[in-house]
């Protein structure tokens, strides 16, 4: 009140965001006392430019209150506050309701429908061609991509910047941080997902990719874009990178950390292969040739060689890539292995490691392996068919026999086709 009869808007804002983060305006956690005052502060600050309403809204979307309150404290009707928030851009659900039906739906898939990771990784996998059997009887198991991805709950985790370096977008908008990974692949389609949710539910948006040119067996290629928004100070990596500060983090990781970077970097813009002419092992990173992105292989390469002994080749033709061949292929492999996530680059390294430590024949890796290839210029389930994964996922799905494939639900789909949205 202090600060409302200085004229101090600023400082109201701050005593806000202090009472919001202690819970004083929640009616389940303290008198109704209280959180009448702390509506009546946001009613008295209430502006009235626009610019102002909308810097107002996302401060109080980031701290986690919800609309239904936002719309007790300033009297207006829930149609009056949503006109505003689509004037001032604002996507704002209800998160804390949102995500108390999806853990209540989680449950009833796994009470009712046997529903489980496991089991949404095993019809991924039927869908992509991969027969599951197969690589367990030879002591390789499919799902273990789901195996540590608790670990990533902490953004600190080095794995996400690796990620943040290649696939994953951070974008400021307002007050807040948007993390956006995109994808046509069937497998990403899933893994995106998985990984996102681990931090907070995904929303999902689907459109046409106008950008590419148009493969030749696929009339418009269909990108699935998962988002989550976050506070303006819960990311906690740079958002842009410069050559000496990505070196400078690298230098500062300790050995397992700098796996667990190069795990989420491979993971994202990375490929782990097989060549079958010159029986030899290839683990690359590719980044665009003509970007800011493009120093990171050099860093790499150097940070890569100080560390660990192990070599690797910068070469560039559409993209500027890193490459590990042979030996020094499989040495890196056996150090990020178990911090890999990507469910096919997971198995590519498991059963090449598996050849290696000579726990299978020759004949029964050429086997295996052609199941997980991918067939380039060529149709393929792996390709441009993230949109069908994604239908299949669909927890309703599930309970309609074995060729559903369930996962928990989106909190929110948007599709785009052309003009239409």
């Amino acid at each position: 009140m202090k600060c409302l009869g200085n004229g101090d808007r600023e400082c109201v804002v701050r005593a806000l965001k202090e009472l919001v983060r202690n819970q004083c305006h929640d009616g389940n956690m303290i008198g109704k006392e209280v959180v009448d005052k702390v509506k009546g502060l946001v009613y008295r600050l209430w502006p009235t430019s626009d610019s102002e309403m909308c810097k107002l809204l996302m401060i109080f979307k980031d701290l986690g209150v919800s609309k239904s309150w936002i719309r007790a404290a300033l009297g207006m009707s829930m149609k009056s506050l949503n006109k505003r928030l689509r004037r001032c851009g604002i996507n704002w659900e209800d998160k804390m309701i949102r995500d108390s039906i999806t853990k209540k739906i989680e449950d009833l898939l796994k009470e009712k429908f046997g529903w489980s990771e496991v089991k949404m990784c095993e019809e991924l996998w039927r869908f992509v061609g991969v027969d599951m059997n197969e690589f367990r009887r030879h002591g390789i198991e499919p799902c273990v991509w789901l195996n540590g991805l608790e670990e990533l709950g902490n953004l600190r985790n080095p794995y996400w910047l690796g990620l943040r370096v290649s696939d994953l977008a951070v974008r400021r908008h307002g007050n807040g941080i948007g993390l956006v990974l995109r994808t046509s692949n069937s497998i990403s389609a899933l893994f995106f997902p998985k990984i996102l949710s681990i931090i907070k539910t995904p929303s999902l948006e689907i459109e046409w990719d106008t950008g590419r040119l148009t493969i030749k067996y696929v009339s418009k290629p269909i990108i699935l874009s998962y988002r989550i928004d976050l506070g303006v100070n819960t990311w906690p990596w740079p958002i842009k990178l410069d050559i000496d500060e990505l070196e400078r983090i690298l230098n500062g990781f300790s050995d397992e950390e700098l796996a667990m970077f190069i795990a989420g970097l491979i993971d994202g813009d990375g490929m782990v292969h097989y060549k079958f002419k010159v029986k030899e092992v290839i683990v690359e990173v590719a980044v665009c040739k003509n970007c800011p992105k493009r120093f990171i292989p050099g860093v790499l390469k150097k940070v890569i060689a100080e560390r660990f002994g192990i070599a690797g080749n910068n070469y560039s033709d559409e993209k500027t890539i890193l490459s590990f061949n042979g030996k020094n292929a499989i040495k890196l492999l056996k150090r990020i292995v178990k911090y890999m996530h990507h469910p096919l680059r997971r198995l590519r390294a498991e059963l090449i490691l598996a050849l290696y430590d000579g726990r299978i024949s020759p004949e029964e890796f050429e086997r295996l392996y052609e199941q997980i290839k991918y067939k380039l210029g060529e149709p393929d389930i792996k390709h441009n068919h993230a949109l069908e994964a994604l239908t299949r996922a669909a927890p309703q799905t599930h309970t309609h026999g074995e060729m559903g494939l369930s996962t928990p639900p989106y909190r929110n789909w948007t599709f785009r086709f052309g003009n239409f949205r």
